[in-house]
C-alpha cells in the first residue's frame, strides 16, 4: 500500500506544500544531530548545557528561519524527480540564507541581550548550515534515484549507442533516460574525437568509430546507432550513414536544433535517418554587416526565382531590409507557390512576374518599371542529356536571355550583376556547359565597358535541386527499382542548396566586377555510393530487394567533374569557401561579334548552332554525343590550314 502511494506521488508531479514541509522537517532533524555532533553524540552533555524549553525555543526559530529562506529561495519549486545542477544552487542559497539570518540573529541577541533561551551557539548554526546543504542535496538525489529505480521496467526494449559525445549527444542522453515508455538503454557514446575515445560520460564509454562493425553490434546487442551531431557538414553526415548502414543496426538521428519543440528535443523526434536528413543541416548565418549594408533599401531582381537555387536566393535576400524584391520565371506554378510562402511569412513589396528572360521587349519593361540595383540571374537550362538534345533551347535561354537581362543592366544602370554558372562550364563536354561558359564570357567582356559591375559564381551539384540524383533515387525505391546510375565510377562534388546561396550572397558582396568566384565544394562522392546508401537507409538491402543498373554515359556526360578550387588555378579571398578563377584574357570584340552572331537563332539549325558554339568556346569538345563530328571536321580543317601555311 505505501509503495503504491510513493510511486502515486513520484509518477506524478509532489506537491510544492508537501516538497516543503519535508525540507521543513529535515531541517528540524539536522537542528538536533548538529547538537549531538557538537556534544560528540553524548545526551548527558547536551542535557547539561540545556534544557528542553531552551531546544523547543531553538527549533521554533530555526523552523521560522528556514520557512522564510525557502520561500525567498522557492528551492522546493522544483520536480524533484528531475534534480539537477541549479537545484542543487538553490538549495545551497537556501541553507546559507537560514545560516545568515540565525547568525544575525544571534548576533542581535549578544548585542542587546535578549531573552537565554535564544542563545543558539554560533558552532552550532555552522554545523547545521552544512549538514543541511548535504542532506537536503542528498535527498533529493534518493528520492530521484527511487523514482527511477520504481518506475523503470527492467524489460530493455533497445540498447543504443549514442555517435556523438558533445552537448547533442548529451542532450540526447539526458532524453532517453527520462524516457521510461520505450524502456530504452543507452549502452555508450561513440566519437571521432581521439581526446574522448576511452573515456567515460556519465558512467558510459566513449568507443571510437573506426572500430565499429558486425562483431563489435553483436556482442553490445547494439538495436540502433542515434547520430547526435549538430552543425555536421552533410558530405561528413553521409560519409558517417553510409557506414553505419553496412552494420545490423537501425541508424536513427536527432533533428537539428531548429526543428526542437520549444527549444527542447524531444524523444518522438529522434527517427529513422531519412533521405531528407542527408540534404545539409549546416545553419545559415547571415550576419555579416557587408550583406546588411549591401541589400539595406536596394530593389533586388531575381531571374529563375522559382527554381531550387532563385528562390533559395530569394529566402536569404528577405531577411535584409530590402525596398522591393522582384522575382522573374516562366514557371507559373512554382512562382505562385513562392509568391504564397512570402505573402504567409508577412513579407511586402515582394512582386512576382512570369516572364521569359529572352523576351527582350517583356524584360525591358520589367526593368523600366522597377530599376533594379542588384541582380541574381539563376535562370538557366541545366539538365545536361535534355538540353543535348534541344541546342536551341539551351542558347535562347542561356545565352541570349543572359545576354538581354545584362544589357538591360547596363542600360537602366544597375549596380551589380551576379550570374549563377556551373562547374560544368570548365572544359565543357556538352551544350549546357558550353552555353554557359559563353554567358561567362560575354558576362566578362560587358564587366570592362559599364559601370555595373559583373560577377560570375561557379559551382557544382547541389544536393536536393530540382531533377538532382536524390529525389531521383528516391522516386526510383518508392516504385521499387531499380536505381539508375550511368557509371560505377562515376563521382560529382556535392553543395546544400541553403550553402550555395549563402556563398553567392557572400560572392555579390566582395566583387568589384569581373570575378569568377568558384566554391570549395570539398571532396567528390561516388554516384554508386550514394545509391547503395540510399537503399539501406529504406530499410532494404542492395542487390536483393533493390538492384542498381548501370545505364551508360549519357549525352556531354562527364565521369568525373573539374576541381575548381585547385589552389593552382585559384586566387584565394577573405571566405575559406570562395576563391577566384584565374582566367586567361579574351578578345572582347571578337567574342561579342560571334555571340551576336549565335543569338540570330532563328536562322540556323542545330549543328550550326553548336558549331557556332564550339568557335567562340575552343575548349568544348562534345563527350558521347552526335556533336563529336563537329570536333573532327574542326580538326581536320585545323589540320588542313596549318599545313597550307607550312
Amino acid at each position: 500500500m505505501i509503495k503504491k502511494i510513493f510511486k502515486y506521488l513520484i509518477k506524478n508531479n509532489t506537491p510544492r506544500w508537501l516538497v516543503l514541509l519535508i525540507d521543513l522537517y529535515i531541517v528540524g532533524n539536522t537542528f538536533f544531530l548538529a547538537y549531538f555532533i557538537r556534544y560528540n553524540f553524548n545526551p548527558t552533555n547536551i542535557w547539561d548545557h540545556f534544557n528542553s524549553d531552551m531546544l523547543f525555543v531553538h527549533l521554533t526559530v530555526v523552523l521560522a528561519v528556514a520557512l522564510v529562506s525557502f520561500l525567498i529561495v522557492g528551492s522546493y519549486k522544483g520536480i524533484i524527480r528531475r534534480t539537477g545542477i541549479r537545484d542543487a544552487f538553490h538549495i545551497f542559497v537556501a541553507s546559507t540564507l537560514i545560516l545568515i539570518f540565525l547568525a544575525t540573529f544571534l548576533l542581535l541577541k549578544r548585542k542587546f541581550g535578549f531573552n537565554s533561551l535564544l542563545d543558539i551557539p554560533l558552532s552550532i548554526i555552522v554545523i547545521h548550515f552544512l549538514l543541511n546543504v548535504v542532506v537536503l542535496i542528498a535527498s533529493r538525489n534518493l528520492f530521484k534515484y527511487l523514482y527511477e529505480l520504481l518506475m523503470t521496467d527492467y524489460k530493455i526494449n533497445e540498447r543504443i549507442l549514442i555517435y556523438g559525445a558533445g552537448q547533442a549527444g548529451l542532450i540526447t542522453y539526458a532524453i532517453l533516460k527520462e524516457d521510461k515508455e520505450n524502456k530504452v538503454q543507452v549502452v555508450g557514446f561513440i566519437d571521432d574525437n581521439k581526446s574522448k575515445i576511452g573515456k567515460q560520460i556519465n558512467g558510459l564509454k566513449v568507443f571510437d568509430g573506426s572500430l565499429l562493425d558486425a562483431e563489435f553490434i553483436n556482442s553490445k546487442q547494439i538495436n540502433s546507432i542515434i547520430i547526435a551531431i549538430q552543425h555536421i557538414k552533410p558530405v561528413r553526415l553521409i560519409e558517417i550513414v553510409d557506414q553505419l548502414s553496412l552494420l545490423p543496426t537501425k541508424v536513427k538521428i536527432v533533428p537539428p536544433v531548429k526543428d526542437w519543440i520549444n527549444n527542447d528535443l524531444k524523444s518522438h523526434q529522434i527517427k529513422q535517418v531519412r533521405f531528407e536528413d542527408l540534404l545539409g543541416r549546416d545553419p545559415i548565418a547571415l550576419d555579416n554587416p557587408i550583406l546588411k549594408r549591401e541589400f539595406n533599401q536596394k530593389v533586388v531582381l531575381i531571374t529563375g526565382a522559382a527554381g531550387s537555387i532563385g528562390s533559395e536566393i530569394t529566402r536569404q535576400v528577405v531577411n535584409f531590409k530590402f525596398a522591393k524584391i522582384i522575382l522573374i520565371d516562366q514557371a507559373e506554378s512554382e512562382l505562385y507557390n513562392l509568391q504564397q510562402y512570402l505573402k504567409q511569412q508577412g513579407y511586402h513589396n515582394i512582386f512576382a512576374i512570369v516572364a521569359d528572360i529572352s523576351n527582350k521587349s517583356r524584360i525591358n519593361l520589367i526593368f523600366k518599371q522597377y530599376k533594379p540595383q542588384i541582380i541574381f540571374h539563376a535562370a538557366a537550362y541545366k539538365h545536361v542529356p535534355l538540353m543535348e538534345e534541344n541546342p536551341f533551347e539551351a542558347i535562347r535561354v542561356n545565352v541570349l536571355g543572359t545576354k538581354i537581362v545584362s544589357d538591360l543592366s547596363i542600360k537602366y544602370k544597375a549596380e551589380k550583376f551576379v550570374m549563377i554558372s556551373t562547374d560544368k562550364a570548365v572544359n565543357p563536354t556538352n551544350v549546357m556547359g558550353a552555353t554557359k561558359r559563353t554567358s561567362e564570357m560575354y558576362i566578362n567582356c560587358m564587366n570592362k565597358t559599364s559601370a555595373t559591375k559583373f560577377m560570375i559564381t561557379r559551382f557544382g551539384n547541389v544536393l536536393g535541386s530540382n531533377g538532382s540524383v536524390i529525389p531521383l533515387f528516391e522516386s526510383q525505391i518508392k516504385n521499387g527499382g531499380p536505381l539508375t546510375v550511368t557509371h560505377k565510377d562515376i563521382t560529382r562534388y556535392f553543395m546544400t542548396i541553403p550553402e550555395a546561396c549563402q556563398l553567392v550572397l557572400e560572392a555579390g558582396a566582395m566583387g568589384e566586377g569581373g570575378e569568377i568566384f568558384v566554391f570549395d565544394m570539398g571532396q567528390s562522392m561516388k554516384i554508386f555510393d550514394l545509391a547503395k546508401n540510399m537503399i539501406r537507409l529504406s530499410g532494404l538491402k542492395y542487390p536483393e530487394d533493390i538492384d542498381i543498373v548501370f545505364t551508360g554515359l549519357r549525352p556531354g556526360e562527364k565521369l568525373y567533374e573539374e576541381l575548381l578550387s585547385d589552389d593552382e588555378q585559384t586566387i584565394p579571398t577573405y571566405h575559406e569557401k570562395i576563391k577566384i578563377a584565374k582566367i586567361n584574357p579574351i578578345n572582347c570584340e571578337e567574342v561579342q561579334t560571334k555571340i551576336g552572331n549565335l543569338c540570330q537563332l532563328y536562322q540556323k539549325d542545330d549543328l550550326e548552332l553548336v558549331a557556332l558554339l564550339k568557335d567562340i568556346v575552343p575548349e568544348y569538345i562534345s563527350n558521347n554525343s552526335v556533336f563529336e563530328t563537329l570536333d573532327h571536321k574542326q580538326g581536320v580543317l585545323q589540320g588542313v590550314s596549318v599545313n597550307g601555311k607550312g
